[in-house]
């Protein structure tokens, strides 16, 4: 009696633990969109370029964001509805301005992780196809995916790439460490902090860890999550705290590679995003060794294309709640997300065929645009928590609107600089 008395007992805990681990979904997903732009090319670039000097300013980032993101969890477990519901309630202009944002940010972004995941599966691949023609069959699966299994089929397949990703970086980075730095004794990487950076650090910030709106993403998953199973303040707030905190982690574990393989090797950083693609997958080949270099273009295409089916249906599912709500129409109809995945879909897949060459100066409009529109979606999203009333467990503390509006000053004090920077200097 006694034995199984203390089997029970140390089952709580365990039964616990399993239904955290159960509830994880929306932060993960999260975490799994803001990987594939931020981390992969951005964090890695940060620190092939400026060795270890950006670090704290990541961090500094993802602290002073971390308030604007967790208030998708607030408002949605606290009232049950979406973001941008809360959007449509402050003001149709709030709303209007959100769905354009999402509209450029979606099939831009969708655009070029087509063509990332595109060029990465073209890397392993024993025969040649044209990039174009690789990106049609990416879309392809990516709508397969979606149409079949909506979000049982994103919220597993996020996990697992997230899991494979994180245990090859973080293998990559303790290798190149045991190893030491490539750079000669007598290199000195340039300064992050100098007027020509500011672009740089503009378009790192603004996808650090992920866009302002990637918080909207965030409430409607949490929405569809709990259409399907159980979901507690608790674990919400645990999922979201996982997702966000692991992907500041996952940026300094990036930034440590860039600065550890390629800062001070003399090798030159490729551009685009597809160069530089190419150029990462070598860096792991050159740190774990030559054996690794088509299991890592694996791992970093199912990273990409894991970013680019979350996106499709994020953005996807944003656009369709707010066409739903601007027409004043019952929500949650599942037609309007297909039609508008197809829409997001095909209209990347436009760009890629008739406007290749101009989509690397859509992507740096559409990550500027981002950081200019971050401050007043944080904003927006600090006004619709703090004046809701939500459950006290809900409800942000003292030392959470301290938080915010630190970081209001933050972001609207380099959005000023930045200004100045681009049309005032």
């Amino acid at each position: 009696m006694q034995n199984t008395a203390s089997a029970s007992i140390g089952s709580v805990p365990s039964n616990r633990l399993k239904q955290l681990i159960h509830s994880l979904g929306p932060g993960i997903m999260m975490a799994t969109a803001a990987v594939g732009g931020s981390h992969l090319v951005a964090s890695t670039k940060a620190g092939a370029i400026f060795g270890w000097q950006l670090a704290g300013l990541i961090l500094l980032v993802n602290f002073f964001k971390y308030p604007f993101f967790r208030a998708g969890v607030q408002y949605t477990m606290g009232t049950g509805n979406s973001l941008i519901q809360g959007y449509s309630e402050m003001g149709r202009g709030y709303l209007w301005l959100f769905a354009g944002l999402n509209l450029i940010s979606g099939i831009v972004n969708t655009a070029a992780l087509l063509l990332f995941s595109a060029s990465l599966l073209g890397y392993f691949l024993p025969f040649e196809l044209p990039l174009t023609t690789l990106a049609g069959v990416v879309m392809v699966a990516c709508l397969a995916i979606l149409f079949a299994g909506h979000y049982k089929a994103l919220d597993a397949l996020s996990k697992t790439i997230m899991v494979v990703l994180v245990i090859a970086t973080v293998s990559a980075v303790i290798v190149a460490a045991s190893k030491g730095s490539v750079a000669p004794t007598d290199f000195e990487a340039p300064s992050p902090w100098a007027i020509a950076s500011i672009g740089f650090l503009v378009v790192m910030m603004g996808w650090m860890p992920a866009p302002i709106e990637i918080s909207c993403l965030t409430s409607l998953w949490l929405k569809s999550q709990r259409k399907e199973q159980n979901v507690t303040a608790k674990s919400a707030l645990f999922d979201f705290n996982v997702g966000y905190i692991g992907t500041a982690l996952l940026a300094i574990v990036f930034l440590a590679l860039g600065a550890l393989v390629l800062n001070g090797n003399g090798a030159e950083l490729k551009t685009s995003g597809i160069g530089f693609s190419h150029q990462l997958v070598g860096m792991y080949a050159s740190t774990i060794g030559e054996w690794s270099r088509y299991l890592i273009a694996v791992i970093a295409f199912f990273c990409i294309f894991g970013s680019t089916i979350t996106v499709i249906d994020g953005y996807s599912r944003a656009l369709a709640e707010a066409n739903l709500l601007i027409q004043k129409k019952e929500l949650d109809q599942r037609r309007y997300h297909n039609a508008w995945m197809l829409i997001v879909g095909g209209c990347a897949m436009g760009i890629l065929l008739f406007f290749t060459s101009a989509l690397m100066p859509m992507l740096d409009f559409a990550m500027i645009l981002a950081f200019m529109t971050t401050p007043i979606f944080a904003l927006v999203n600090y006004l619709l928590v703090t004046r809701t009333k939500l459950p006290e467990e809900l409800s942000m503390s003292r030392s959470m609107k301290v938080l915010s509006w630190a970081g209001l000053t933050y972001l609207f004090g380099f959005l000023a600089i930045f200004i100045w920077w681009k049309w005032l200097m």
